[in-house]
């Protein structure tokens, strides 16, 4: 390359907003060297990029609020009546008020209508991660909705964080903690049962978030490959087997996270958590009762969401500081 050609090599860009600080020629009637690089093309070309990008961004905002071929969408007809289907051409919806023709909804906005063969109005809805999780396939016991909140709000688990989890079972908590990192972290689960694997990545990919995940068919006992993690999330029978191996994977001030059914493996995991160290170690239950709300006539429902299982969580120190 010239010596008059503008280069930012070693970032001469730093000199030459030196010189228009000092009052020094740069970019009109500057004279070309190897100390004195115009950069008047350069950020030309920077703010070009910039304007594209925004464009292309603020596209692709807009398209994303409109149901594309393969989307998973929701059609709404009342609480209790709703579908989690695949928006494909040449399928169909059956339902009580006639059939929807999937193709139909693409390329429509979210939030609009569609009719069926009966002339009724349905809702097309984006789903949530909680329509999503619900509607996965099962074989195991999973993570309900109101525990997962408050695991994620406990945890703080959020976009860029790196998990370790030791259970994968059906994939639901996997699925939740994939679409809490994304798109900058990553979540490494570990489940020894090949076909608890094959399911959970079927319910993964459904979600689209098969690319913030790694299953490995390993026995979490045996010791987790990643170290210095944000946060280990258990969800197996005996949790206390896993505390050592989960503290020497934990970053200092990591957070443990564990999913119990009964009281006595509770008791036990917390005697280990305080026996090799951790500190703020807590257990919760969580009961969820919703509203019937209506003028003049609210009150609680009649039925309620018990006991689905007991959380357990505690941070890790560094001890013996030199």
């Amino acid at each position: 390359m010239s010596s008059s050609s503008p280069t930012l090599t070693g970032f001469g860009l730093k000199k030459v907003l030196g010189n228009f600080r000092r009052g020094e020629p740069c970019c009109w009637g500057c004279v070309s060297s190897s100390d004195n690089y115009c950069v008047l093309p350069f950020l030309m070309d920077f703010a070009s990029c910039l304007y594209l990008s925004l464009i292309l961004n603020l596209s692709m905002s807009k398209l994303d609020n409109y149901v594309k071929d393969g989307d998973n969408v929701v059609i709404y007809f009342a609480d209790k009546k709703k579908w989690l289907v695949r928006a494909k051409a040449d399928e169909k919806l059956h339902t009580h008020l006639g059939y929807i023709e999937l193709g139909s909804t693409i390329g429509k906005k979210y939030g609009s209508s569609v009719k069926t063969s009966l002339g009724e109005r349905f809702w097309i809805l984006k789903p949530t991660i909680i329509d999503l999780i619900l509607k996965a396939e099962r074989k195991t016991q999973i993570v309900y909705p109101k525990d997962l909140g408050m695991i994620a709000s406990m945890t703080g688990i959020s976009s860029g964080f790196t998990v370790v989890e030791a259970g994968t079972g059906s994939g639901v908590l996997t699925t939740f903690l994939a679409n809490l990192v994304k798109p900058d972290g990553h979540v490494f689960s570990y489940e020894i049962r090949p076909e608890f694997i094959e399911i959970a990545r079927k319910n993964i990919d459904r979600a689209g978030l098969s690319d913030f995940v790694t299953i490995k068919q390993s026995d979490a006992k045996k010791g987790f490959d990643e170290k210095d993690v944000d946060a280990v999330i258990i969800d197996v029978g005996d949790p206390w087997t896993l505390v050592r191996v989960a503290w020497e994977a934990l970053k200092g001030g990591g957070v443990i996270a564990s999913v119990s059914p009964t009281m006595n493996q509770v008791e036990k995991l917390v005697a280990e958590l305080a026996n090799v160290g951790f500190v703020k170690i807590e257990s919760l239950e969580l009961l969820l009762r919703n509203l019937e709300a209506r003028t003049g006539m609210t009150r609680p429902s009649m039925r309620m969401i018990g006991h689905t299982a007991y959380l357990t969580f505690a941070r890790k120190i560094i001890m013996n500081e030199v």
